[in-house]
């Protein structure tokens, strides 16, 4: 059986991307972003595109830069996209994306690319339209460039308990700051402070003409359990929708009860499910 060739994609092509990308508008949030921003050209994109499918029609996608993402991934694209890439030496920090296509990834890269620090098998994947059936807190705001002294700890705190190792390590943590302070720019990251701390915060982290991404949820830890994080993440909804994306969404370990129920009450409803590799 004669397998199908891989062929990294270039920016004559990038039509036939973006009308993929848009059939999957939640799970490729993250390479449509980098598409509409930096096109096709690696050079400019700090990753590359490479396509499964005849010359005349690419069937799937998987984008390989700081992450390894499949898009519409099929089981024959999957073991074409891992024969391809697994050649290479790994330099992404994590496989995400539809879980039956992350999975299938790893499978056959392990021995290859392993062992991998963590394995999140079962990430509910889930959106949602419009504002929230919540009354939002009228507290939560976009934060300023001048809190990152406030913000910066808890984006820490959030990133080493949520990815289990420290944003600080590498390059104490400058690396990590200037995305932190990017966000803030772009209004794009909220807040919730109290008497000078900060006890909720969340980011947009991706942002498309389909979806904004919501990620790094975080409440304080002294401030659980009290009902916040709701009326919070309404407050994040409401404005997203209303200034950013026709929708929201987001991804959520399975364990992560609490969360689940949080994002529940706000309307969020089931796309999928989502997988996470993290090396």
């Amino acid at each position: 059986m004669l397998m199908v060739p891989v062929r990294q994609l270039g920016e004559t092509e990038r039509g036939a991307v973006e009308r993929l990308l848009d059939l999957d508008p939640f799970a490729a949030a993250q390479v449509a972003e980098r598409v509409a921003a930096h096109g096709l050209s690696w050079w400019r994109a700090d990753g590359r595109i490479f396509g499964y499918g005849s010359r005349r029609q690419v069937e799937s996608l998987c984008w390989l830069g700081g992450h390894l993402t499949p898009v519409l991934a099929s089981k024959p694209a999957v073991a074409a996209f891992a024969e391809r890439i697994g050649s290479e030496e790994r330099l992404c920090s994590s496989i995400v994306g539809r879980a039956d296509a992350v999975l299938g990834l790893w499978e056959r890269l392990e021995s290859r690319w392993g062992p991998a620090r963590d394995v999140r098998p079962n990430q509910p994947l889930l959106a949602a339209e419009g504002p929230a059936p919540v009354r939002p807190d009228p507290d939560v705001r976009l934060a300023r460039s001048d809190e990152m002294d406030l913000l910066f700890p808890a984006a820490v705190a959030m990133y080493t308990e949520e990815v289990g190792a420290s944003p600080l390590v590498d390059d104490g943590g400058r690396g990590y700051r200037r995305r932190v302070l990017d966000l803030v720019r772009a209004r794009r990251a909220y807040v919730k402070v109290v008497d000078g701390e900060v006890v909720f915060k969340a980011e947009l982290a991706v942002v498309t003409r389909r979806t904004a991404q919501i990620q790094g949820v975080w409440v304080a830890p002294e401030w659980r359990g009290r009902g916040i994080a709701t009326a919070a993440m309404s407050a994040v909804m409401r404005d997203a929708t209303g200034r950013v994306a026709p929708t929201v969404s987001l991804y959520v370990n399975d364990y992560n009860v609490p969360a689940r129920r949080v994002y529940e009450r706000c309307g969020f409803r089931s796309v999928g499910t989502f997988a996470t590799v993290l090396f």
